[in-house]
This record gives structure tokens, sequence and C-alpha cells, in this order.
């Protein structure tokens, strides 16, 4: 009777030691029939980490290619670079450095080039060499030695594909200013040449004797004169150099040493490696999605084993240890698949780049990467694994007992908040080291916070609305695939979440390119130019205009253009501004050249936003100039500043009168700064001409008739810039998409896993509905229409986040207007459908066409 009266004990007077050991082994007992589905759920990570390995082996070999290769960049120990002719100061210092090294001596420049044999055109950059240049690495020609033989004759190297386009061959004759020359090889790679600048400016060497006999350079020709030593010692070079910069500076050059043009190139592809990183990071988020959706749905299906365990005795610390391990060991498992596939990706890289890079990159395997991509999955498929795994700790040994009046925990509690709190710190820290910048990676912490916030929200709510508004008049197969979405154990918002982020990452980037290429698309347009002449002097005015005319084209915009340099702004003088750094003046203000005009009037891509605009200068006073408003704000230039230009050597006074607003969009002859009339008449200057030809075979007559009457004008056809452009957007876009297929790739593989998963929930109500005398055709219907409104939903939400991003990207990025296409979207919303529908069938035709009694046998 006092035994009865005892309280009845609801756990065994007995529990386990915790041992690793132990946990270990049933840790590994309890995966036995379970390791192909856990081996599903940590696939949705393994493409993210491909990526991240296959970038960051990329970003390893680059470094190492440039350092290596840093030399052979710059082709020489020091390069001095100066925009216009020597002062005697500079002039000193080159002399003095000439006494103590190896001298080469080159002038760069744009011209026409006339290829005599089938009267062909084209601008090109006329590099005028004089010496041995390249100390480091060489010219590469063909034939191999024309690199050296045309140096002292007069001869060229003209570039190999330049060649291809016109058909030229070695020995031919081409034309650049007065001078003839021979062709003497063709050029296949310079110092710092990529395929995309060789396809912008295509390169000719010419001997730097024969320049002045060429008339190209005159007033107003924009050349840059570069320097070249190779030195007797390089001890102390760099401090050397840092010594000389503010001296450089002064005098409008700059110098880079080897060690400079290591910094500057990695860094150039630093944020290249960084931006593609931050995709595959994206990608690996992705799959960490699916990670969090598919433990949850397998601790789901173990509650009941681990109430057992804990009627035995196991504590709930010990449970869910015991997971955790399985979910660690399968997650390094997949970590090294996806450092795998990584290697095999890396490998493509190279090529994928190949036209990006100015060095040649191995496809050696970088451990180092290896190792952080394998960490990286690793970390983070357990930080997501985390919020499902938690809820083990809640499971009650009554479940065991009466299952039937034990509800199952919620998986994701308040006290989980730390695991959040990681998982922002961890994405944070990530972009950070990416970016190296506070502000934009909490930026796109949040933006990605966001995105995941906005998709699950929406699941929720279309879960509820389907609920709260369920169409009973329906039939019943629209009625029960509807009902799937929201009824227990579904999976909406996990594959919303995957689907959805997956669509709006790749309808971004289809906007972005439909941005960029509407603003590239200007010369389609029947009133917009597609010629522009440029370095007309005075006194070629009236014949350009002649042979204009002689072609009926249209020759109204003749714009005068003078280059100067700002000496002082309000009280500060440039060489002040340019060596104090503790000021934080805005020195860019001062390195730039300024090409301005002077007119009465706007134009049509002009509008005052400030200030006022005077047309005319009356002669009293300093005159009145208009500035970019962007330009000035970034600079803190205000109205009523007073700037000092130097204008070929005597300083031109003004004052800020106004400031302008400029659609940089249009095809027109846009400026910084632009003065009235009656002030720099009389200033050195050259004119641009902007017209329209009707066709191409127009436009080669035209630019020959220019170029053998007046060789030192310049032509760009807009025509062949925008053809240019268009095929390096494309090589951009399709770089950018192949990163995106990552990031689609990975949300198939989560889309797939997910769809596995509710394979096994599904089963029971397929195996009722087919004992109550549901059809194949009808359970077929069913489950197309669910994936079908899953499918078209997600879609749709992810296309209405890109929408929202690509408006946003536009208008403060791009600065343009948002015109997005409407049959991409209905293409990529039917795609979307499609594929899901497709992967919901192949993983549901088992069930469908297995009987009844067999499924309830198997299950049992």
């Amino acid at each position: 009777m006092n035994q009865m009266n005892q309280p009845i004990q609801t756990h065994p007077p007995y529990t386990i030691k915790f041992r690793l050991g132990w946990l270990l082994q049933m840790a590994w007992r309890d995966s036995r029939r379970s390791r192909s589905r856990l081996l599903l759920f940590i696939s949705s990570v393994i493409v993210g980490i491909a990526a991240l390995v296959a970038i960051y082996s990329l970003g390893n070999n680059l470094n190492d290619a440039i350092n290596n290769q840093a030399a052979a960049l710059l082709g020489a120990d020091v390069k001095i670079t100066s925009n216009q002719p020597l002062t005697p100061t500079m002039q000193h210092l080159v002399d003095s450095l000439h006494q103590h090294s190896n001298y080469s001596e080159e002038k760069n420049f744009a011209s026409m080039v006339l290829f005599k044999k089938n009267g062909g055109t084209r601008l090109v950059q006329v590099r005028a060499l004089q010496g041995n240049f390249p100390y480091y690495g060489a010219l590469e020609t063909e034939p191999i030695v024309a690199g050296m033989a045309f140096r002292t004759q007069q001869q060229a190297l003209v570039d190999a594909t330049l060649m291809l386009q016109f058909g030229a061959q070695v020995g031919d004759s081409i034309q650049i200013g007065n001078v003839p020359f021979q062709i003497a090889g063709k050029l296949l790679n310079a110092p710092g040449q990529t395929g995309f600048s060789a396809a912008i400016a295509p390169i000719v060497y010419i001997p730097l004797q024969y320049v002045q006999q060429t008339g190209l350079l005159q007033k107003g020709s924009r050349v840059s004169y570069q320097f070249y030593f190779h030195l007797n010692t390089t001890n102390g070079i760099d401090k050397w150099a840092t010594s000389l910069r503010p001296i450089l500076e002064a005098n409008d050059c700059t110098i880079e040493t080897i060690e400079t043009q290591k910094e500057s190139t990695g860094r150039t592809f630093a944020d290249l490696t960084s931006f593609l990183s931050l995709v595959g990071f994206i990608a690996l988020l992705l799959g960490c999605t699916g990670v969090a959706g598919a433990v949850h749905v397998y601790v789901k299906e173990k509650v009941d084993a681990i109430a057992v365990l804990r009627c035995l005795g196991v504590k709930a610390s010990q449970a869910f240890a015991v997971f955790l391990i399985q979910i660690m060991g399968i997650g390094l498992v997949g970590a090294m698949l996806g450092a795998v596939l990584g290697i095999g990706i890396q490998q493509l890289l190279p090529f994928v780049f190949s036209d990006f890079l100015p060095v040649h990159i191995s496809t050696s395997i970088s451990w180092v990467a290896v190792g952080q991509g394998i960490c990286i999955g690793l970390i983070i498929a357990i930080l997501f694994a985390l919020l499902p795994l938690l809820s083990i700790r809640n499971i009650s040994p009554l479940r065991a007992i009466r299952a039937a009046y034990e509800t199952t925990p919620r998986a994701i509690y308040f006290s989980a908040w730390w695991v959040y709190v990681l998982i922002a710190l961890f994405v944070y820290g990530f972009a950070y080291l990416q970016i190296q910048e506070g502000k934009q990676a909490l930026q796109f912490t949040i933006g990605i916070a966001i995105a995941l916030l906005v998709l699950t929200a929406i699941a929720r709510l279309l879960m509820w609305m389907i609920k709260r508004f369920f169409p009973s008049s329906r039939g019943y197969i629209v009625r029960q695939a509807l009902a799937n979405l929201y009824r227990p154990n579904n999976q909406t918002s996990l594959l919303m979440v995957s689907i959805g982020l997956g669509t709006s990452f790749i309808s971004i980037l289809f906007f972005m390119q439909d941005v960029l290429m509407q603003r590239l698309n200007l010369s389609a347009a029947a009133n917009q130019p597609n010629i522009v002449l440029f370095d007309i002097q005075s006194s070629q005015k009236h014949g350009v205009d002649s042979i204009a005319h002689a072609y009926h084209l249209p020759v109204g915009n003749l714009v005068p253009i003078v280059n100067m340099r700002l000496a002082a702004w309000n009280n500060i003088q440039a060489t002040a501004a340019l060596t104090d750094t503790a000021r934080k003046l805005p020195r860019g203000l001062f390195r730039r050249e300024y090409r301005v005009t002077y007119r009465d009037s706007l134009t049509a891509s002009e509008k005052i936003v400030a200030g006022i605009w005077r047309g005319e200068y009356n002669g009293k006073g300093l005159p009145y100039i208009s500035m970019e408003t962007n330009y000035a704000k970034r600079n803190q230039v205000r109205i009523g500043d007073t700037l000092t230009f130097n204008v070929q050597g005597a300083n031109m006074y003004a004052i800020v009168g106004s400031l302008r607003q400029v659609n940089w969009g249009g095809m027109q002859t846009n400026f910084l700064v632009v003065f009235p009339k009656g002030v720099l008449e009389a200033a050195p200057q050259f004119w641009v001409l902007l017209t329209k030809v009707p066709n191409q075979q127009v436009s080669a007559r035209f630019q020959q008739s220019v170029v053998q009457q007046f060789p030192n004008v310049s032509i760009i056809d807009l025509a062949l810039v925008l053809q240019i452009l268009n095929d390096i957007i494309s090589k951009i876009g399709f770089v950018i998409r192949f990163m995106a297929g990552l990031s689609i790739c990975t949300g198939i593989v989560v889309f797939i896993a997910s769809v596995y998963m509710s394979k096994y929930q599904r089963i029971r109500e397929t195996v009722l509905l087919r004992t109550l005398g549901a059809s194949r055709k009808q359970i077929f219907a069913i489950t197309v229409l669910e994936y079908l409104f899953l499918g078209l939903l997600a879609a749709i939400t992810g296309i209405l986040l890109g929408l929202t991003a690509g408006w946003a990207l536009a208008k403060y990025t791009f600065e343009t207007s948002f015109h997005p296409q409407l049959i991409p979207i209905i293409l990529l919303i039917g795609f979307v459908c499609v594929l899901t529908v497709s992967i919901g069938l192949i993983n549901s035709r088992g069930i469908v066409k297995r009987s009844p009694l067999e499924v309830l046998r198997s299950e049992g």
C-alpha cells in the first residue's frame, strides 16, 4: 500500500555515461539505414563548396602568377609616366636615372591607321618605342625576330587580330599620319595586354624616331610619355620610389615598380575573385537552407527513436550529440566531395576568364583553397543544421508511450536566438573578408536576410491564404493539390525559398545585362550620331566640313575642346593638395586633365540644378563656369568657389556659377566643366565633330577620305565600338551566367532533396488515396498541379524580387531607366515551372506505380 502511494518514476534510476566512443558508435549504428538520405541532405551544399574551392584556387593561382610575372607585366624595374612633356625637374630626374640603367622611351597616343592594300582604316593605339624595352618578358611576335628588328627600320608591329580583320600580311604597308610603314610582324602579345584591351584599342608599335615625321603630335593632342628603366641594382628601389612620389605628383607624373605592379594588379583581380566568392557563397547559403529543411524532416522522422533512447536513460544532450555527430560526419563527406568537384571546375576557370587576365595562370591544385572550402562548408552546414537539431532536447520519453497525446515540439525556439546570431556573424565575417569594407559587408548580410525572410513570409502568407480562402467549389483534384500546400509535413516554405532565391538571382543577372545593353544600343536610333572625329585643328575645320558635305553628312555638331589642369581651388594649390594627406583633400580634383568646352547655351542632355547659367562673358570680373553636379559633390566643390586652371602654361581664373545635371547615356559630347563664350577662343584647342553615316560602305569611304587628307584626325566608328562592347558584355555575361549556373544547380539539388524527402512523408497519404479508390491518373494530376502551383508561385516571387533589385540597381547604381523585357520573364517562369513539375514527377513515380499493399508492407 505504501509502495502504491509512492510517486511513479518517469525515468529509470540509471543513466548512461557521456562517453565519446559510445556517441560515435550510436551515431554510426543509427545512420546505417539513412546514409544515402543523409548524403542527399548534405548534397545541397556540395555545389556551393565546389564553387568556393574553384574560385579560391583561381585566386591563389592568379596571385602566384602575378607575383611570378609582375616583372614581365611591367617590362622594367621602374616606369615613369606623364601625360604632358616633362618639366625641367622631371627631365633632370630621368637623365640621372638614365646614367645608371638601361633606358627606353615610349610615346603612346591614339591615331588612325590606313591599310594601303585595301584602303581600310581603324583607330589604334600607337606606341612609338625607342630602346630595348621590354627588359623582362618579350614582345611576342610572328615571326619572332620582328620584335627587335622593327626598331631600327621604318617598320611596324601590328596587332594580329587587326591584321586578320583587314586581311593584311607581313610585308604589306600601312600609313600612320604622313609616314608609311612596312609591317614587320604580327603582334601576338605585349606586356600587360589582355584580350579585351586588344579588342578595344589594337596596338601598333613603331620606332620613336619617326613620330615627328608623322605630323600627329600637334597642339591639343593627347599623348602619354612613358620612360622605362632597367637598373643595375634594385636594392631599396621601393623606398626610393615612395620618397619620390610627392615630387612626381607635383609634376603630374606617376612611378611604378615591380612591387607596385604586383599590388595594383593583385588589387584589381582581388575585386574580381571577391565578387565571384560572394556569388559562390550565395550558392552555399542557398544549399544550407536545404540542409536546414532536410535535417528538420530527418529529425521529425527520428522522434520516436529518440523517445525510446530517452526511455533507456539517454540524456537529451546525449541524443542531441548523437545526431550532431551524424550531421558533422556526413557534412565532412559532402564538403570533401564538393572540394573534389571544385578542383574539376577550377580546371575550366582559366579558360573562362582568359580574356580578362593579363597573365598566364596554371591549373594546379591549391590545397589551401581546398582546406578553406572544406572548413567553410562544414562550419556553415553545422550552423544551419543546429536549428532543427535543437528540437531534440525537448523530446520527452513519454513520446514513446503515448505518442497520440504527446505533441511534437517545434523545431525553432526563441532560445535558439544564439544560432541565428552565429549564422549572421558568420555571413557578415565572410562578406567582410571578401569586400574588406564593413558597411558593404553589412549591406550584403542584410540583403541576404531580407531575401530569405521575404520568401519565407510569402510562403507562409500563401499557405494561410489558401487555407483561409479554400476553393471548395473546385474539383477534387484541384482541391487536393492546393490542400497539399498547407497540410502537415508540407515543403512549401523550403521549396519557395530555394526556387525563389535561385530565380531572383538569375533574373537580376538578366535584368542587369539588359540595362547595360540598353545603354550601349544608342547608335541604333535614327537621330543618333555614329561617327566621331576628334583632334581636328582649327585650320582643318573647313576641310573636314567640306568632306562631310561631299558625302551628304550632317555637320551641325562641331564642338571646341581645350585641355587644361587645375592649378588651385580657392586658396589651396595643387602641389599642397597632392602632398598633404592629413587634410583629406580631394586630390582627384587636381590629378586629372580636364577637357572643357565653351558655348552660350545648354544642350538637350543638360539641366541646371543649382546656381545661374551664364552663357557669355561680358569681360567684367571673373567668368562664371558650370560644373557637373555629381563630380562637384564628390570633390566638395560648391557654387562660388574660385578655380585656377593651367591652360598650356597660362593661368585662367574662374568662379563656379552653376551646377549641371548631365545625361551621360546619350550619344553626344558631355563635359564636366563648361566655360561661357568669350573666354577660351584664343586658347590652344582642337575640335570634335559628331555625324551620322547611313551605312558601312559610306562610313568606309568617308573615313578613307578624311585620313588621306588629314592624317592627324582620329575617327571613332561607334558602330564598331558598339559591336566590340557587345562582344565584351556577352563574354562578361557568360562569366556571370557561369557563376549563376552554380547557384541554379544548387537550387535544383536543394529542390530534388526536398522533394525526395517529401516523398517519404506523402507515401501514407498516397496509399490511403489509392485504398479509397483514387486512380493513378488522379494521383498523377494532383502531383502535377501541386508542383505547378509551387513552381509558379516561387518563380513569380523570385522575379518580383529580381525586378525590385534590378530597378534599384538601374536607378541608383547605373543612373538609367529600367525597362525589363517581358518575353525573358515569361520564359524564365515557364522554365522554372517545367523544372519543378519534372523533378516532382520523377521523385513521385515510384510511389504511384506501386500497389498500396506493397507500400504498406515495406513501410511496416
